[in-house]
């Protein structure tokens, strides 16, 4: 389908829009702008079939609200844009997405769902639909069970546990609406569970966001305190990083690159977990914030060069720490993490960690980058290895052998 035909059909639908109740144009609004995500992607355009999903399960969906007062497809419309432009994820996933609370709270089935929308989402939605709830039971049998259940339907296909990320990533957003005991519950399940997963599964920035909202809830005042803090030596950071990137900016211009410098701080969880660790104050951590440099490599010149070839340029200027260099450049993490660490003495004696990678290692950190489907790449590979490394719990297992298989997995 044609770009401009399928952004002309949005425009039109929202000239149509002008007569509707503000629910309704709440949800068109919202699938509008899942549509206009899906149209900025690199995927080919299956505008038809998206708007098929929506239409389905806003119609399923209908008259039901959730607790904050929207309307309950509201939710769907915005897991369905975390899949595509947090995850990167094409129209099967978005599609899955959409309708992953169809056969869980309305009376459609799966075999509905496969009737219309064909085998593959269906699978999908089923295996969404078996670890729906709580990974965390009233017991801890159940509990145990539970995330046996959601390794399993990894093991049938990744996707399923993308887009059961990208739901509590969404909940975990809108968690202000809920009890205060609802929220501590699933703020304990996300921290314990999800952002391990999506860490191992190479989402960075969803792991990030998750860690800080569930410490958010969790710990409030250690929050509330950590955020102001940072607030309070913002204006301090951004002088040091001036003076730093000064020197760098110069070197690394004369040597022809076309590259961005930022600054990157520290998450609120992180800086907490570092401060409880290591038994120091705010004051005490000497890496709250990073500096990041992200290249587009020179014609001809291997990425992996030119990290070491900025790395260079950088040492000339400032003292490294040897016993801090990290090179993830030539030996990925297991979850796919490329980047070359070092840290160096700052300007203002102050040890200053610089992160150094090529615009695509960057961009696979902040999305999904996972070649589903294509079991030849590495990175598929160690996903797929780390998965089916785990064999099915026997039922029978005491309730502390299954807890402890739950914290091994985690760990790993």
């Amino acid at each position: 389908m044609d770009d401009t035909k399928d952004t002309k059909d949005i425009k039109e639908t929202g000239e149509a829009a002008s007569v509707l109740s503000a629910d309704e144009q709440m949800i068109q609004d919202g699938f509008n702008a899942l549509l206009n995500d899906y149209l900025k992607s690199n995927h080919r355009r299956k505008v038809e079939r998206i708007t098929k999903a929506f239409n389905f399960a806003n119609q399923a969906h209908a008259g039901v609200k959730r607790r904050s007062g929207e309307p309950y497809i509201m939710h769907p419309i915005a897991v369905a844009r975390i899949v595509c432009r947090e995850m990167g994820l094409g129209s099967t996933s978005i599609c899955s997405a959409l309708l992953h609370d169809v056969v869980e709270d309305t009376e459609y089935t799966v075999e509905d769902i496969r009737d219309m929308f064909g085998d593959k989402i269906a699978q999908i939605v089923d295996g969404l639909t078996k670890i729906s709830g709580g990974i965390f039971g009233e017991q801890a049998s159940a509990q145990a069970e539970n995330f046996r259940k959601l390794l399993l339907t990894m093991s049938d296909d990744i996707r399923v546990i993308l887009i059961k990320i990208a739901d509590r990533l969404h909940n975990m957003r809108t968690l202000g609406s809920m009890l205060p005991a609802k929220q501590f519950k699933i703020a304990g399940e996300t921290l314990y569970l999800y952002a391990p997963l999506a860490h191992r599964l190479g989402l960075f920035s969803i792991k990030t966001e998750l860690e800080d909202l569930s410490f958010k809830y969790e710990h409030p005042q250690e929050y509330d305190f950590i955020s102001a803090k940072l607030k309070a030596t913002e204006e301090s950071r951004n002088k040091l990083f001036e003076r730093f990137a000064a020197p760098v900016d110069e070197k690394l211009k004369s040597m022809g690159l076309q590259y961005e410098m930022r600054a990157r701080v520290k998450s609120v969880y992180s800086i907490w977990n570092k401060m409880e660790s290591k038994g120091v104050a705010f004051e005490d951590i000497y890496d709250i914030y990073a500096v990041r440099i992200i290249f587009d490599p020179l014609p001809g010149v291997d990425e992996k060069n030119q990290c070491w070839d900025i790395y260079s340029a950088i040492t000339d200027i400032y003292r490294i720490r040897p016993d801090r260099i990290r090179d993830w450049v030539s030996r990925p993490k297991a979850n796919g993490y490329q980047a070359l660490h070092l840290t160096v003495m700052g300007p203002d004696g102050q040890w200053v960690e610089i992160q150094i990678r090529s615009r695509r290692m960057d961009e696979s950190q902040r999305k999904a980058s996972l070649p589903i489907g294509n079991t030849r790449n590495p990175t598929w590979r160690r996903i797929r290895n780390w998965i089916n490394g785990y064999k099915p719990l026997p039922r029978y297992w005491r309730v502390r052998t299954r807890m402890r298989w739950i914290s091994w997995i985690r760990s790993n």
